[in-house]
């Protein structure tokens, strides 16, 4: 207890020296200097990376003198960086030294501001003393603004405006301590070079007081000028309209490129020469001018319009459009318009092509929804030149992404949650239940990725004492199985949706009930049993597994038809396209193949026909199974 008490009064005391240490910095106990407005023990560090945090900034100032603490200000909801920090020293000498030596220095590749840290805010919002640059050089930065006007008296702050990526605007202000040193440096700059060009040198003006309105411009764009113009040519032509302050002309190489900028006095000016002289004859030239734009607003533009536009069409064309593919190599746009012409009045039909060759699908447009919806009855699974076609309505690659990434995240769901997962019945052969994909009757290799069956589903696992797996029987002998886990080494062989020999043995030895035989059937993958639903003995096995007749199916070394597929019992159709498509998927994700395998087997059997004989289309699907089993899983 006496350690205790010593510890905590030693934790007191460093605690109220760091108080008073703190408070001993506080910029607000600080010496005001003779001018009333900055503190001379504080700097405005601005234009920083907003990687840089305060121990970088310490330790770059600490150089020039004592720091008594260092602030990167951040965004309280955030916590980034706005890049700007506060650095206070003990000694103003050090605070002014930091100034002269640390101003416009590169930190984390970015060139910082320094000046004083002004706590007067009605000094800045006033614009007293400011001057506003144009028509600046792009090679021109802050040091070089800096160095031109520092001879008209003492600079508070200096900026060349810049983009996201760091290049200059062709503008920039200085701020002047004193009003009279900017006036003197208005009369002695204006329409003097800087650099590579004549800039116009004027007091700044908020927006406020410019009185300008969302909207408004006052710079024009002109193009499609002659080669052979000259500057007063097209003052004079825009001073019909309005007083002309300033125009450039651009160039490149000391060549005329056809365009320039024009800015009037007034907005009103500027609007009245766009509407009079936009589409005017010119030395022979059709002009455009139109309001000046930056280029991430001429962007943002054009990707509206584009945007809207497209919105419209596809309002326009909506249940009339029809996507159809699995089309042979040498079908081009005659050719899918003569498929689908008896259907109704086609607007416009396109194959999709990759240069010269055919990317096997396209888009065929009717005038109305309902010749939309005939063609599509008529024509989808209608086998064209030995292929059967796959129409279906055409959808923006944005709503069928949508679609296909909410299906498989519902199953991924219910795959991460324990449960079974419901498919269509035709995939199972009956109506009564069904498994997910990996629990499917397949040949195909790979672990069971949902978990055993709950309730009235048993399964009988083969681990250590498996009857068809690894491990050994139950005469002692170890098995033999081909493949993970298989049964071929002790004479057994899967039939899907049929009585198997291994569980009629079973049957006949009275190990398994049975009842519960009648659906006993085994995962090849991994030597595991699955058995149907627990029935009672009132109860009678379901007709759809008690009568299966055996149904001849193509062998592994065979093509694969849709005409020799379609002979087949629909469940009979999954296990061939699954045992086919595995290897396939195998030989791009080894890791995955068995659940990707048993996602894609939901779908329709052309499109996994069509699977099959692209590569390109099936690897574009396994993409999309990964990046929902990526979500999944995260």
């Amino acid at each position: 207890p006496q350690h205790t008490e010593t510890t905590r009064v030693e934790f007191v005391r460093s605690s109220l020296s760091i108080n008073m240490a703190s408070a001993a910095v506080t910029p607000s106990a600080q010496p005001i200097d003779r001018r009333g407005n900055q503190n001379p023990l504080s700097l405005y560090v601005g234009d920083l990376n907003l990687d840089v945090t305060e121990p970088h900034l310490y330790e770059i100032f600490s150089v020039v003198g004592q720091v008594s603490s260092v602030r990167v200000c951040r965004d309280s909801q955030t916590r980034h960086s706005l890049g700007y920090a506060y650095v206070n020293f003990h000694r103003p000498e050090d605070a002014k030294s930091a100034l002269e030596q640390k101003n416009f220095t590169p930190i984390a590749g970015r060139q910082c501001r320094i000046m004083w840290s002004n706590r007067n805010p009605s000094l800045r919002r006033s614009g007293k003393g400011n001057i506003f640059i144009k028509n600046l050089s792009k090679n021109i930065d802050n040091r070089t603004l800096y160095e031109t006007f520092r001879q008209f008296g003492e600079i508070m702050s200096c900026k060349v405006a810049a983009d996201a990526k760091g290049e200059s605007l062709g503008y920039g202000f200085v701020h002047f301590e004193k009003e009279k040193d900017a006036l003197r440096a208005i009369d002695e700059c204006n329409s003097m070079q800087i650099g590579d060009t004549v800039v116009q040198v004027q007091p700044f003006k908020s927006k406020k007081d410019r009185g300008t309105k969302p909207g408004a411009f006052t710079n024009c764009y002109v193009k499609h000028l002659p080669e052979d113009v000259d500057q007063k040519e097209i003052v004079a032509a825009f001073s019909e309209f309005g007083k002309v302050t300033s125009i450039h002309l651009a160039q490149k190489d000391g060549k005329f490129r056809g365009f320039g900028f024009v800015n009037m006095e007034s907005t009103e000016a500027a609007e009245a020469a766009v509407k009079g002289l936009n589409d005017k004859e010119f030395k022979g030239k059709k002009l455009y001018v139109g309001p000046a734009m930056k280029k991430e607003q001429r962007v943002r533009m054009l990707r509206m319009r584009y945007e809207k536009q497209k919105m419209e069409l596809a309002k326009k064309s909506d249940g009339c459009n029809l996507y159809v593919k699995n089309l042979t190599d040498d079908v081009r746009d005659p050719d899918l318009k003569n498929m689908f012409a008896k259907y109704g009045s086609i607007i416009s039909g396109k194959v999709m092509m990759d240069g010269d060759k055919s990317r096997n699908f396209g888009f065929v447009c009717f005038s109305t929804p309902e010749e939309a919806a005939k063609a599509l009855t008529a024509m989808h699974r209608r086998t064209i030149n030995g292929k059967p076609l796959y129409v279906a309505l055409a959808e923006r690659r944005e709503t069928r992404m949508a679609k296909m990434e909410a299906k498989y995240a519902r199953k991924a769901q219910m795959f991460a949650q324990g449960g079974p997962m419901m498919f269509p019945a035709q995939m199972m052969g009956g109506s009564h239940f069904m498994y997910p994909p990996q629990m499917m009757h397949r040949r195909w290799p790979g672990p069971p990725t949902a978990p055993m069956m709950r309730g009235p589903y048993m399964m009988l696992a083969s681990q250590g004492r498996g009857m068809a797996g690894r491990g050994r029987g139950r005469g002692g002998r170890k098995g033999k199985g081909s493949g993970r886990g298989g049964a071929a080494g002790q004479g057994f062989k899967y039939t899907a949706n049929a009585r198997n020999q291994r569980g009629a043995q079973m049957l006949q030895q009275g190990s398994v009930a049975p009842a519960m035989a009648a659906g006993l059937t085994t995962q090849g993958g991994q030597g595991q049993m699955m058995m149907a639903p627990q029935m009672t003995k009132t109860q009678a096995p379901p007709a759809a597994i008690m009568q299966v007749p055996p149904q001849p199916a193509p062998q592994a070394g065979q093509s694969l038809s849709h005409s020799e597929l379609a002979r087949l019992p629909e469940e009979k159709q999954t296990e061939i396209i699954g045992e086919r498509l595995y290897p396939l998927i195998e030989s791009h994700e080894p890791e995955n193949a068995p659940k990707i395998t048993g996602m894609l087997l939901e779908m329709d059997n052309t499109e996994l026909l069509h699977l099959m004989e692209s590569p390109k289309a099936l690897r574009e699907k396994i993409n999309e199974a990964l990046i929902v089993l990526r979500e999944a899983q995260e």
